[in-house]
C-alpha cells in the first residue's frame, strides 16, 4: 500500500492563495502547486485562512500531490475579522517587514476610522506601516487641506508618511523606501493598489479597474493575496481591496496601547488602568481637550472600545 506514496520533504513561502489551492516557492526558486493538508481544517484554527501568503511552510509530495505539511511560527501578521463568518478571523498576510497603507480622499474616501483600525492591528501585531496618501492630484483645496492636516498629525506620532499621483510621479522616494523588504499593501478598492505595483514593476501587467461612479467606490480587480519580487529589491504583496477592519483577537483594555500617543501620555493618568473614557484626571482627555490630540483619533478609539465583545481576546 505503500508503493505508490512518495514523501519529499521542501521549505518554501507561500507567495499565492485562492483559499483552497497555493503556489508555494521553495528554496531553489521552483514554484509547487500545493494543497493544505487536512490537519490544518481540524486543528481548531479560527482562521478562515489557516495559511497565508508570506507563511513559511514545508511541503511533501504524497501521491503525486504537492501538499503543505508544516507551518513554520510566524514572526508576525495582521489579522481582521471575517466579514462573511461570525467569530471567525482573516488573516491579510504574514512574515511583513512593512505594511503599506494606501489611503485616498476621493474616488474612494478613505475614513480615518478605517485608517486607525488598521494601525491598531498592525500595531498589534508588530507590523510597520507606511501611509501613502494617493490621488493628491484630483481633489480639492479642502481635501488638501484635510490631507496635510492627518499627514502632519501621524508623522508627528511616529509614522512614515507619503503623499503622491502614482499616475503622475516618479517611483523613485517610494522605491527606496520597499527595497530589500517584504511589504505589504493594502486599502480600500480602487486606491491605486494595482497600478502602483504595475508602476514599480511594469511587466506584472496588473488588470486595474476604473472607480464607479455611481457609489465612488473601486472596484474588486484582485481578488487573492499574491506576492511579488520586485527587480530592484524586496518583495510586495497584493492584497484585495479591504471595504471595513474589524479589530479581533486585542484585549479590550490594551487597545489605548496601540494608539502610540496614547501609550505615551499613560504614564500621566491618575489611574495605572485608564482607558481613557471615564476616569478624571486622565493625560489623553487634558491632551485631546488641548488640541494635542486629533478629535477623530479619540472618536474612533471609543467606537474600538464599543465593539462586539464576543471578538475581543479573552484574558487567560
Amino acid at each position: 500500500m505503500f508503493l505508490n506514496t512518495t514523501f519529499v520533504d521542501m521549505k518554501g513561502i507561500v507567495i499565492k492563495s485562492t483559499g483552497k489551492n497555493y503556489l508555494v516557492k521553495v528554496d531553489n526558486g521552483i514554484v509547487f502547486e500545493s494543497i493544505l493538508k487536512g490537519k490544518f481544517r481540524i486543528a481548531g484554527i479560527k482562521s478562515t485562512n489557516p495559511v497565508v501568503v508570506g507563511d513559511k511552510v514545508e511541503i511533501s509530495n504524497i501521491k503525486e500531490k504537492w501538499v503543505i505539511t508544516e507551518l513554520y511560527t510566524r514572526k508576525n501578521y495582521i489579522l481582521r475579522r471575517s466579514v462573511n463568518l461570525s467569530k471567525k478571523t482573516h488573516i491579510i498576510a504574514a512574515n511583513i517587514d512593512q505594511a503599506i497603507l494606501m489611503i485616498t480622499l476621493a474616488r474612494p474616501i478613505t475614513t480615518t476610522s478605517f485608517i486607525d483600525r488598521f494601525l491598531v492591528a498592525a500595531n498589534a501585531y508588530d507590523v510597520d506601516v507606511i501611509l501613502l496618501f494617493n490621488k493628491i492630484d484630483i481633489i480639492d483645496d479642502d481635501a488638501k487641506k484635510e490631507l496635510e492636516l492627518r499627514k502632519t498629525y501621524y508623522q508627528k506620532i511616529g509614522y512614515k508618511c507619503l503623499k503622491m499621483s502614482i499616475v503622475k510621479d516618479s517611483m523613485s522616494d517610494i522605491k527606496k523606501i520597499i527595497k530589500g523588504k517584504v511589504n505589504m499593501i493594502a486599502g480600500h478598492s480602487g486606491v491605486g493598489k494595482s497600478t502602483l505595483i504595475n508602476k514599480l514593476q511594469p511587466n506584472l501587467n496588473i488588470l486595474t479597474q476604473p472607480i464607479s461612479v455611481a457609489h465612488n467606490q473601486g472596484q474588486h480587480t484582485t481578488t487573492f493575496s499574491q506576492l511579488h519580487e520586485l527587480e530592484f529589491g524586496g518583495s510586495i504583496i497584493d492584497t484585495p481591496g479591504i471595504k471595513g477592519f474589524g479589530l479581533v483577537s486585542i484585549e479590550r483594555n490594551n487597545i489605548s496601547n496601540y494608539f502610540k500617543e496614547f501609550f505615551n501620555l499613560k504614564s500621566k493618568c491618575k489611574f495605572n488602568n485608564c482607558i481613557h473614557k471615564d476616569e478624571p484626571n486622565c493625560a489623553v482627555k487634558i491632551a485631546l481637550k488641548e488640541g494635542e490630540i486629533l478629535e477623530s483619533r479619540y472618536k474612533n478609539y471609543l467606537s474600538m472600545l464599543n465593539d462586539d465583545e464576543d471578538f475581543f481576546r479573552k484574558k487567560d
